[in-house]
């Protein structure tokens, strides 16, 4: 039951998402909601800089053969799992939620729950630190380019590829550069009110989904959204992240990864951003159609955290046994005992 329970983040998004479909902005909100988003993005990838330690990633970044295939992973494997889902086609849902479904696989990893999940198993977390940071800041790059190169996306502006892409380092990368570049005047600050920066990050990410559903409702998304199109995308989301996760799971061990290695290349190349995703996502569609293509997100975030929870407490039982078993007798029953 412990594990089932939803992410406190992912009720949040439930309420908005209910707050947008009774009372979505309309009229003069609108304007008004779209220069507040713009200025939330930009202060969420700030604060992003701002935490990026540069000591704890130059402390990681030597394992080149471990970042190398979370690289793969994150921006190889995944995009070419959701490109044979399409090409699959196993269930009529509309063109949005496919797009949806690839958008996802193109994003890059998520930061604080990867390295939450590799400590928590007793993984690599300095490699953990280094390679969801780094997937992170090069996802602003590659992510655009292969949203360019995989889908046939419809949009609004003209000058599609290279004009998103400046867009996208207009928003996300000026702001999460200067963020970082600051870090050694307000680095001490950030340290001592991560809870605060935690709920700057989540308040920013709650606006956007807001006025991306908002828009969304009046453009009618519950009307080509129903419970049956929800389950057919838990159940994607699921076979997508289970087939990953065998995938790394057996290349970490058939390359030879110690146990830190292979908790790390699982957590971390098998989660996708949601604090990535919807900002970009708010750059790269056109804005009646970002509501639903971030829905598979959405869904697919709420289930990664379930079964990475999961695996860690695995790892975590098995690494406490382990090193019971291999203290003195008694040593180990009063370690249990605490």
């Amino acid at each position: 039951m412990r594990i089932l329970r939803l992410d406190p983040m992912m009720v949040k998004l439930l309420l908005v998402v209910l707050l947008a479909t009774f009372l979505p902005a309309k009229g003069g909100f609108v304007p008004f909601f779209e220069w507040l988003t713009t200025a939330a993005i930009a202060l969420l990838f700030f604060m992003h800089g701002a935490k990026l330690s540069r000591e704890k990633i130059i402390a990681g970044s030597s394992h080149w053969r471990l970042h190398l295939w979370i690289m793969f992973s994150t921006f190889v494997l995944f995009p070419i799992l959701g490109m044979l889902l399409v090409w699959w086609h196993p269930v009529n849902l509309s063109d949005e939620i496919y797009t949806g479904l690839v958008y996802l696989c193109i994003l890059p990893a998520t930061v604080q729950s990867a390295i939450a999940f590799t400590s928590m198993a007793g993984g690599n977390v300095a490699a953990a630190v280094c390679s969801a940071s780094a997937s992170s800041l090069l996802g602003v790059f590659i992510s655009p380019l292969l949203v360019n190169l995989v889908m046939n996306i419809h949009s609004e502006m003209p000058g599609n590829g290279l004009e998103q892409i400046g867009r996208i380092m207009l928003q996300l990368l000026v702001p999460f550069v200067l963020g970082h570049l600051s870090r050694r005047w307000i680095g001490g600050w950030v340290e001592r009110h991560r809870s605060l920066i935690a709920q700057t990050d989540q308040s920013s990410i709650l606006l956007v989904v807001y006025s991306a559903f908002s828009e969304a409702v009046v453009n009618g998304i519950w009307q080509r959204v129903g419970v049956t199109t929800l389950l057919w995308i838990l159940a994607g989301s699921l076979l997508l992240l289970a087939i990953v996760l065998a995938i790394n799971l057996l290349a970490a061990r058939l390359f030879g990864f110690s146990r830190a290695d292979e908790i790390t290349i699982l957590f971390c190349g098998s989660k996708k951003s949601l604090a990535n995703g919807v900002p970009m996502a708010n750059i790269l569609f056109p804005a009646a159609a970002v509501g639903i293509i971030v829905l598979p997100l959405m869904v697919f975030h709420q289930v990664q955290l379930m079964v990475c929870s999961f695996i860690a407490q695995h790892y975590k039982k098995k690494n406490d046994a382990e090193l019971q078993a291999s203290m003195p007798k008694g040593k180990a029953v009063v370690e249990s005992q605490k």
